[in-house]
């Protein structure tokens, strides 16, 4: 059975879904809005926050630290100068946490980098999260696969091929993996999310659970990814639509992340066990709108029943019609008035069976 515990959230195939608000860089490098996205987040229905974690000097190379990044959404003169800006340390990294904690929402990271990850586990976080970017960085999956801790894999770009082996270096070291299915579009195209690789993916990886990173506007595919399979989605989120930044113009508001939230469970009840069944709420509809077995007109002690003796009326509260054939042939022993209700008690003879 696959199974992923994230802190005290257990998730399986008959769970509820594990929402992740993906804060990114949407805080655009202030504590204070990140702690208000935290707070908005959780109260949209989240389960966890996360966050990136980049070691900016490690990660790119030195021309593309330096490159000048003449941007509507820059924060700085050149990449690396951006990049900076949005960074947060340990400072802002562990009082995050704290604040986390205390609102009652998991926090963890994406870590880009070999630093990032060792930093993030310092910081103890349940989590880890590994960009698409990193499908094919097998040095730094099995790095994080060591710290024994739930890992979360995007794999928007990614071939069958790439996702196998990501899966396969992973799997010996640490089990306790989820992989997504992502479109590494921003904002994705409908017609590139290809979410029947859900279903791929379950078959192909049935110790993994499976889930979806979501850059599409709106919320109908994350349901749609559900009733696929999917028991992870991971949603941008933002508290303004016009805020300055990349990510901002394809992340859910709180409104719409909270629809998302509540649609997904509705679909989880609403897809059921499987079992056709009557329900409670029904019976007083159907017996309204369904039909039964009455006299077509009034009828003599020792008629015998013709089928033009027969009507089928509502309210559905005698005999069903699919026992029509079960009357007709046998013999009243008592008068029935138009429209009284058929029944095996005032007919002789035996059931007559077709």
């Amino acid at each position: 059975m696959r199974k992923l515990t994230i802190d005290d959230k257990v998730i399986h195939d008959d769970s509820s879904c594990y929402v992740i608000a993906e804060i990114g860089h949407n805080h655009q490098g202030s504590l204070e809005t990140a702690k208000e996205m935290f707070k908005v987040a959780k109260e949209s229905g989240a389960d966890a926050v996360k966050l990136q974690k980049r070691n900016n000097r490690e990660l790119f190379t030195t021309a593309g630290y330096n490159k000048p990044y003449d941007n509507p959404n820059s924060y700085g003169e050149t990449y690396g100068e951006h990049r900076e800006f949005l960074e947060f340390g340990e400072v802002e990294f562990k009082e995050l946490k704290a604040y986390a904690a205390e609102i009652g929402i998991t926090m963890f990271a994406t870590a880009f980098d070999f630093s990032s990850a060792d930093f993030l586990e310092e910081l103890d976080v349940p989590a880890y999260k590994l960009a698409s970017g990193d499908l094919k960085n097998i040095p730094l999956l099995t790095h994080i696969a060591r710290f024994q801790k739930p890992m979360i894999i995007s794999t928007g770009g990614g071939t069958m091929e790439d996702v196998n082996r990501a899966y396969d270096a992973i799997m010996p070291i640490n089990q306790q993996l989820c992989i997504l299915q992502c479109t590494a579009g921003y904002p994705a195209n409908f017609d590139e999310l290809n979410l029947s690789v859900i279903t791929t993916f379950r078959e192909r990886f049935s110790n993994a659970t499976i889930g979806l990173s979501s850059h599409d506007n709106g919320i109908a595919m994350a349901l749609v990814a559900y009733m696929l399979g999917a028991r992870v989605v991971e949603k941008h989120f933002t508290l303004n639509h016009t805020w300055k930044g990349t990510d901002h113009a394809f992340s859910l508001e709180p409104t719409g992340f909270r629809k998302m939230v509540r649609d997904l469970e509705r679909v989880r009840v609403a897809i059921g066990n499987g079992v056709k069944q009557t329900y409670e709420s029904e019976k007083a509809p159907i017996i309204k709108m369904g039909k039964k077995l009455v006299a077509a007109r009034d009828l003599p002690v020792g008629h015998t029943i013709q089928r033009e003796d027969v009507a089928i009326k509502s309210p559905g509260d005698g005999l069903p019609p699919y026992e029509i054939d079960k009357i007709i042939g046998r013999v009243t022993r008592e008068a029935i008035k138009q429209d009284d209700n058929f029944t095996f008690n005032i007919l002789n003879g035996s059931e007559k069976v077709s």
